[in-house]
């Protein structure tokens, strides 16, 4: 039978993971969907993307599965390491979580995957084309990112705070496809990696520092800025950073989740409604989340003020409580001194007698699955 969504108009703002993947949920229950994205073309940017078992359950139910996994690189663990590489703990997710989906993407290969889906869905992504004030519209979808227009009409303007972190974003050629993650944690500063298809592997480095630097991605630095940073650390990490010739720099700006996110004709999601720190690796899935959410409360009901309230309320306490662990994290990673020392030694302790333990305190974010939450 045809859902409330059959031949629905809806405009898409944003050309990004949120917004073509709301666009393709909407379309899937028959939508008449349009995507609107300012850049002039969906280029190469940001970097690696881990996709939890989460997000792949949607990607999957949306019938892109076998295309982002020609594309991308599963991930078997995640390796804790200290400041000089020694480990700290393991934590086994092909062991403890056999079966689950976790998977290594680039950004723009996530990207490639969803416009050709959403162009063979017959959506129009019209590029170019920018929004400076929300559109008329019967349905709008706000997926316009940090700086997003639509969320700035539901809920006026607001000003986030520096975190007092900086963070390099680099991907470089690497061969070495062992499938895991890896965090290398020294006294206020932080770094991780992992590989990614076609050679390449990914860098996030995030250093505490009182420099105030821009929010986003697009600013590039020196590469050697980067290097001085994380001079102390050993293991693989000076071989990595001794090859980067490329590096973007941007402030770790923390903002609220959106108090409002709909009005019955528009709704945000994804970072238009919950921006994150990058320390949960959920920015991205929450997003897509959030569009298969979306996509099923409008299909549910044709009373369109109802199945926005409700999308709100399904989605809301989740996200806040992830941009929560994220923002715990930030700290985590940090520690110094003796809390460093007592927190490193509890993480060994845990991975040699119960290294389950660590992974099931995020049973929560992986074991959820959002297709049989809202069918």
């Amino acid at each position: 039978m045809p859902g409330a969504l059959q031949s629905r108009p809806v405009i898409v703002v944003g050309g990004g993971v949120a917004g073509l993947t709301a666009a393709i949920a909407l379309r899937r229950r028959g939508a008449d969907v349009a995507v609107l994205e300012r850049a002039p073309a969906l280029a190469e940017v940001g970097a690696g993307l881990q996709l939890s078992p989460n997000a792949m359950r949607v990607l999957d139910a949306l019938g892109l599965g076998t295309a982002l996994d020609a594309v991308s690189l599963p991930s078997r663990a995640v390796r804790l390491r200290d400041a000089s590489g020694a480990e700290v703990a393991r934590l086994d997710l092909a062991r403890h979580r056999p079966g689950a989906r976790f998977r290594l993407i680039h950004r723009a290969r996530l990207i490639e995957v969803l416009e050709q889906a959403a162009r063979g869905a017959g959506i129009p992504v019209r590029l170019g084309h920018a929004v400076e004030t929300p559109p008329e519209a019967l349905l709008l979808i706000g997926a316009d990112g940090l700086h997003s227009r639509i969320r700035t009409a539901l809920n006026g303007r607001e000003v986030p705070f520096f975190t007092g972190q900086t963070a390099w974003r680099a991907v470089i050629p690497d061969r070495d496809a062992t499938p895991e993650a890896q965090v290398f944690m020294g006294a206020g500063r932080h770094l991780v990696s992992y590989p990614l298809a076609g050679g390449l592997r990914n860098i996030v480095a995030v250093l505490e520092t009182r420099d105030w630097q821009d929010e986003g991605w697009s600013r590039p630095d020196d590469p050697a800025n980067l290097r001085a940073a994380f001079a102390g650390f050993g293991g693989p990490v000076p071989d990595w950073l001794a090859v980067v010739d490329q590096v973007h720099v941007w402030g770790l700006f923390r903002h609220e989740v959106a108090g409002r996110w709909q009005d019955g004709r528009s709704a945000i999601l994804g970072d238009a409604a919950h921006p994150t720190l990058p320390f949960m690796a959920q920015g991205a899935c929450m997003a897509i989340e959030d569009a298969w959410t979306l996509a099923a409360c409008l299909d549910a009901t044709p009373d369109q003020e109802a199945a926005l309230s409700r999308y709100q309320n399904l989605r809301k306490p989740r996200t806040a409580r992830i941009v929560a662990a994220a923002n715990q994290n930030a700290r985590n990673y940090h520690l110094t001194g003796p809390r460093r020392l007592a927190a490193h030694t509890a993480l060994r302790l845990g991975g040699r007698i119960a290294p389950g333990a660590i992974l099931s305190r995020f049973d929560w974010i992986y074991d959820f699955d959002p297709v049989a939450e809202t069918p």
